[in-house]
């Protein structure tokens, strides 16, 4: 496939007005913060060595708007070249995930297509070959329009009460629906991909795929700062199986992506616009294979800001911020394979996931143990910070 990345289809629709923060993978230095600007990738290392430390600077927009004099890295669209050629190749320059030491947490059943999805993974215990059976099931209990019921709400706790003596009760719908949100790490600090380079599916997954997302990134005083798109890959089959193999199902080799930029919220962009987004998913496949979808965030059961509070707060704490998933209301059920089967990732497909005011971030997909392993952590990132600083 020809390279699908350039800056007119990866930066928003109104990049001009944009403040976008990344992070380049420079051959021989390491991870560079640099701002998108005018074509350019420009190193921000004046205001910050890494994403987490920028974040926690006071009024960031000024701070990014009147730096001046910044060091040219590359040019973008030569970056997204290198990206798309050489995935993962640490010899030349590529887009990395736009956080490092933040916290990758993910928030779980936040709409309710996708809380019913979830309810149907359990009872199909992970076999995609019932998932039809068991939806028709489902639904003829508890129907297929919640979105009128706030979590946590009497009413929500009524209908609780109806579905427990009908038998009809998930751990799905008690985060969907009742008082306490789900929230999860999905991926260590520093080991989401970036766009154009491999997102990973456990070689052992039947059923997976992709959940197109907004990604908020919050400082450690738990303020939003801004937004990211995101692929939270999820292999049905195994969580399906056993909440308890939520780590194997969540947080493998390049289980997750996050980019191309934050979005830094300022005048022209905020959070009531992340509230607003239109989220468009596009899966390329061999044979001409094609799977559309579409995630509104005005469907969204709680508010963005009610799941931050959830993640962070007296009981939780990131003193590096975090990057917060906001979930997804699509899941696929397209069949793929054979009917009845639904849909699930083939090695090679391509993954788009966009909106007009983030841009698109896009992935190709293999099996976790075939993408190269993830090596560079924290401790690599240290050395590479220090060997900056002159002697």
């Amino acid at each position: 496939m020809t390279n699908p990345l350039d800056p007119g289809t990866c930066l928003p629709q109104d990049h001009a007005n944009a403040l976008l923060v990344g992070r380049v993978w420079q051959p021989g230095t390491g991870p560079v913060l640099v701002k998108a600007e005018a074509g350019e990738l420009l190193d921000l290392s004046p205001l910050a060595l890494t994403s987490a430390e920028l974040f926690e600077l006071d009024d960031l927009p000024s701070r990014l708007r009147g730096a001046r004099g910044l060091r040219r890295v590359a040019a973008l669209q030569d970056v997204l070249d290198t990206s798309w050629a050489a995935a993962g190749n640490p010899d030349v320059p590529r887009l990395l995930a736009p956080c490092d030491l933040q916290a990758v947490k993910a928030s779980g059943v936040t709409f309710v297509a996708s809380m019913l999805e979830r309810v149907i993974e359990e009872q199909a215990r992970g076999d995609a070959s019932r998932a039809e059976e068991v939806r028709r099931m489902i639904t003829s209990v508890i129907g297929d329009n919640l979105s009128s019921v706030v979590p946590g709400s009497p009413e929500a706790m009524r209908l609780k009460e109806v579905l427990v003596q009908q038998g009809a009760w998930s751990q799905y719908l008690e985060v969907g629906i009742g008082p306490d949100a789900e929230i999860f790490t999905k991926a260590q600090p520093m080991s989401a991909v970036g766009c154009g380079e491999e997102v990973g599916i456990h070689p052992k997954s039947g059923w997976n795929n992709p959940e197109p997302e907004i990604v908020l990134a919050v400082n450690s005083r738990g303020t939003v700062l801004g937004a990211a798109l995101g692929n939270d890959v999820n292999l049905r089959d195994f969580e399906g199986r056993s909440a308890l193999l939520l780590g194997k199902a969540k947080d493998n080799n390049a289980s997750c992506a996050i980019g191309p930029f934050i979005r830094v919220f300022d005048d022209n962009f905020s959070l009531d616009d992340v509230r607003r987004c239109e989220i468009a998913l596009e899966v390329r496949g061999a044979g001409d294979f094609q799977l559309n979808g579409r995630s509104s965030m005005a469907m969204i059961s709680r508010d963005p800001l009610d799941l931050v509070s959830h993640a962070m707060g007296p009981t939780h704490q990131y003193p590096d911020g975090m990057m917060l998933f906001l979930g997804t209301m699509f899941a696929p059920t397209q069949d793929r394979h054979g009917p009845g089967m639904g849909f699930t990732h083939e090695v090679g497909d391509v993954v788009s996931i966009s909106t007009p005011r983030l841009g698109t971030l896009v992935n190709r997909v293999d099996h976790s143990d075939r993408i190269p392993p993830w090596t560079f952590g924290t401790l690599a990132l240290m050395r590479s910070l220090a060997a900056r600083v002159p002697s």
